[in-house]
């Protein structure tokens, strides 16, 4: 069917208006961070200490979307290829872990880590991180798994191939772009998480992570001017930005293979 060259023109105007206004706020912060010249951005990085900062942020989300997509990999072949005792009531929690609200953990989490003295420590931003991660993961994971047609199982079981060995050296390579767009997700996550970062390590300056570290300048009694707090902010944003663009072609391409299956 032939499109008309006005339906091109207003689809075209109103992608152009909403990438433009999805572009501002980014812009405007670049701009504001840049009056002055880049000494704001020394100052930001001074008071900030984003040295540290960025590195415990970079630490905690490697860690995070490592473990998580072993564990998911693992849970989501078994869930779609096993019968697994209980594991529709398995799915139910994972279910539950994805709908519920994690702001409503915060004051348990506190507590048992507390009891167990890992408050203010790497271990409070990781684990519960992986915890949050994990039900997302099983199911992106499983739903990958579940997709593989039935004959390449079939044929690696002819050959011999044990459900490991059939997970190694089969699924796993097909899965690279499935794996590598829930690493990005849950790497943007992570690296973008706030409350866990201000309830769990409050104290401990040397693990405390970039968005923690961008809160210094939150406030009249801390920073009052807003060209360096801009450029705390891009700081912060900075190295997600380059990693969506780097990663960009990798994140659609598997957004849209898993909407399609």
């Amino acid at each position: 069917m032939k499109v008309r060259r006005s339906e091109i023109i207003s689809t075209h105007a109103l992608l152009i208006i909403a990438a433009l206004l999805a572009v501002y706020p980014l812009a405007s912060i670049i701009v504001s961070s840049l009056q002055g010249g880049f000494q704001n951005y020394v100052t930001a990085w001074t008071r900030g200490s984003f040295g540290s900062a960025l590195i415990s942020s970079a630490f905690v989300a490697i860690v995070v979307v490592a473990i998580t997509a072993i564990v998911s990999s693992l849970a989501g072949f078994a869930l779609a290829t096993m019968k697994v005792p209980g594991g529709k009531l398995i799915t139910v929690l994972l279910l539950m872990g994805l709908v519920l609200p994690y702001e409503v953990t915060v004051l348990p989490l506190y507590q048992m880590l507390a009891g167990w003295g890992l408050v203010d420590t790497y271990w409070a931003l990781i684990l519960p991180q992986i915890g949050l991660s994990v039900p997302l993961g099983i199911f992106w994971m499983r739903t990958f798994f579940a997709s593989v047609p039935a004959e390449l199982y079939e044929a690696a079981r002819i050959d011999g191939a044990s459900r490991l060995q059939t997970l190694r050296l089969v699924l796993l390579p097909i899965a690279g772009p499935a794996i590598a767009t829930l690493a990005t997700i849950l790497f943007l996550f992570t690296w973008n998480e706030f409350l866990l970062a201000l309830i769990l390590v409050p104290e401990n300056q040397a693990v405390q992570t970039a968005p923690l570290a961008l809160s210094f300048f939150s406030g009249t009694a801390r920073s009052s001017d807003p060209t360096v707090t801009a450029a705390a902010a891009v700081l912060v944003a900075l190295p997600i930005v380059l990693a969506y663009v780097v990663l960009q072609r990798r994140l659609i391409t598997g957004l849209v293979a898993g909407a399609v299956k």
